[in-house]
C-alpha cells in the first residue's frame, strides 16, 4: 500500500527544536482530543529533552504529563524518543535502570519507543530493545542516526539496520537530526533499506539546511512508510516539515495520507497562540532562517549558535571560523561519530580547545572516554598514534560498555530515602537516577506544594 502515514511531533520535537522544549502540559490539553481524531500514525509526546525540562524549567512531573496525555488520547499511539543505554540522560545507565524505565514508560502510557544510539552501536540499543520486546505490548523502533562522512555509506547504514531487524525491532527509523539528508540521498537510502528489510521504514528529518520537504518527497517516492512532521507554528527551520504542507502535497496522489486538512487548521491556530505565549514568557528568540552551511560542517544547527556563544564569552568569537574548520579534523580523529548528543558537544568542545590552546594540548575526559570505548564502538578507525596520545597504554573496551556497570536502582532508592523520601514511587526513583541534581529540588518543591495549609 502506497499511503504514507504521519507521525506528529508538535508535542515533543516540534517545540524542542523551535522553543527550547518549553511547552507546558496545560498548553497541550485543549487540543489533545481533537488531535486524537486526525488519524495520525502516532503522537510523539515524550522523551528527548522533555523529561529533564519538565522538572528543571516547568515545575512539572514528566510522568504525570504522560499519564494525563494518555487520558485524553484514546486512539492514537503515543511515542517517545529513547537514547538507548543513555535513556534520556547523557551517560550510560545500568541495565536495571533501562529495564525499569522501559516498563514504567509503557505502564504509564507509551505505545511506541524509538531507540537510538549516538554512535549507531547496536550493543548500546540491545537492553532497551529487549526490555521493550519483553513487555509484549509496545512497538519498538530501532534507529539509524544519519550523518555524512567518508565512511558512512548506503552499505554501512544497511548493515546497522539489518542488525536492528535481527534484534527484533518492529520498524526502523532514519533519524536525520541535523537536516543533512539530501533528497536523492534519501531516495537511494530508502530504496536500499526497503530492498533488505521487511519492517516498515520511517524518516525523521529537520529543515535546517532547507532540504526538508524535498527530502520527504523523494523518500515517499522511494517507498518510505511514515514521515515525521510538526504543525506549522512549531515546524520548519530547525524543526520538521510542516504537517499541513506535507498532507496537502500528497493529497490526491497514491501516497495520500488520508488526513483531512480542514481538521488541522484549528490546531494550527491553537499552536500559533502557544508559540506567542512561550516567546513572551521565556523571552525566546526562535530560529527564523535556514542554515545551509550546516551540511558543509556536518553539525547540528543549534550547535553552531552554542559554539559561537561559548567563544564570545571567552572573547574569542573572531576565531569561530577556525573552530568550524577544526570540527571535521576532530571528528576524523574520533572515528567519525555522528554528531548528536553527547558526541556533538564533545567534538565541538575539543575543536574549540584545539584552536584556543593548540591541537590536543588540552584533552577532555569525554574525548578520552570515546577513545577508551566507553561510549561504544565508533563507526571508523582511531589511529594508534591518537589513541596513545589520549590514553597511553590503557586497554580499549571491546565489549558492550554497559556490561561494566553495577545495578543502580537500589542505591538511588537508598539515597532518596536519606533525603527524606523513603516511600518514593518507582517513577520518582527513576527521575532521581537520571537527573539527581534536578529531581531532588523538584521533589522538595512538590512536597511543599502538596502539604495542607492550616
Amino acid at each position: 500500500m502506497a499511503q504514507v502515514k504521519i507521525t506528529e511531533t508538535v508535542l515533543r520535537d516540534g517545540h524542542q527544536s523551535i522553543a527550547a522544549t518549553r511547552m507546558r502540559l496545560r498548553q497541550m490539553l485543549p487540543v489533545l482530543e481533537a488531535m486524537d481524531e486526525i488519524g495520525y500514525n502516532a503522537l510523539e509526546c515524550w522523551g528527548g529533552a522533555t523529561f529533564d525540562t519538565c522538572m528543571r524549567f516547568l515545575d512539572e512531573d514528566p510522568w504525570e504529563r504522560l499519564r494525563t496525555i494518555k487520558k485524553y488520547v484514546k486512539k492514537t499511539p503515543l511515542q517517545m524518543l529513547f537514547r538507548g543505554q543513555n535513556i534520556l540522560g547523557y551517560r550510560h545507565y545500568a541495565d536495571d535502570v533501562v529495564y525499569e524505565f522501559v516498563n514504567r514508560a509503557v505502564d504509564n502510557g507509551i505505545d511506541i519507543i524509538r531507540v537510538f544510539d549516538a554512535l549507531n552501536d547496536p550493543r548500546n540499543m540491545e537492553a532497551a530493545i529487549k526490555a521493550a520486546k519483553d513487555t509484549k505490548s509496545v512497538h519498538v523502533q530501532g534507529t539509524l542516526v544519519y550523518t555524512i562522512s567518508p565512511i558512512h555509506t548506503l552499505e554501512s547504514f544497511t548493515k546497522v539496520a539489518s542488525e536492528l531487524e535481527s534484534m527484533g525491532v518492529d520498524s526502523v527509523c532514519i533519524k536525520d537530526m541535523s537536516g543533512l539528508l539530501a533528497p536523492y540521498d534519501a531516495y537511494n537510502l530508502v530504496r536500499m533499506l526497503k530492498k533488505h528489510l521487511s519492517v516498515p521504514i520511517e524518516l525523521h528529518t529537520h529543515c535546517t539546511c532547507g532540504f526538508g520537504e524535498m527530502t520527504y518527497m523523494k523518500a515517499v517516492e522511494a517507498g518510505v512508510d511514515i514521515i515525521d512532521t510538526a504543525l506549522s507554528p512549531f515546524g520548519e527551520i530547525t524543526s520538521q516539515p510542516a504537517t499541513e504542507t506535507m498532507v496537502m502535497a500528497l493529497q490526491g496522489s497514491i501516497y495520500d495520507t488520508g488526513i483531512d486538512t480542514e481538521r488541522l487548521w484549528p490546531l494550527t491556530e491553537h499552536f500559533k497562540k502557544v508559540r506567542k505565549e512561550l516567546a513572551e514568557e521565556f523571552k525566546l528568540t526562535m530560529p527564523n532562517q535556514i542554515n545551509p552551511a550546516v551540511r558543509k560542517y556536518q553539525i547540528p544547527g543549534g550547535m553552531l549558535t552554542n559554539l559561537y556563544n561559548q567563544l564570545k564569552n571567552q572573547g574569542a568569537e573572531d576565531r569561530f571560523d577556525e573552530v568550524l574548520a577544526e570540527m571535521p579534523n576532530v571528528r576524523r580523529d574520533l572515528g567519525y561519530p555522528p554528531l548528536v548528543t553527547p558526541t556533538s558537544q564533545i567534538t565541538g568542545s575539543a575543536a574549540a580547545l584545539n584552536v584556543l590552546f593548540g591541537r590536543y594540548k588540552m584533552i577532555t575526559n569525554e574525548v578520552r572516554d570515546i577513545v577508551r570505548g566507553k561510549y561504544g564502538r565508533v563507526p571508523g578507525t582511531i589511529t594508534e598514534e591518537f589513541r596513545k596520545m589520549c590514553i597511553g597504554d590503557e586497554p580499549v573496551i571491546d565489549h558492550r560498555p554497559a556490561d561494566d556497570l553495577e545495578p543502580e536502582l537500589g542505591k538511588a532508592k537508598e539515597a532518596l530515602a536519606k533525603e527524606g523520601f523513603p516511600d518514593a514511587s518507582p517513577e520518582d526513583i527513576l527521575s532521581y537516577t537520571l537527573f539527581p541534581e534536578v529531581a531532588l529540588p523538584f521533589f522538595k518543591s512538590r512536597k511543599q506544594t502538596e502539604q495542607p495549609v492550616d
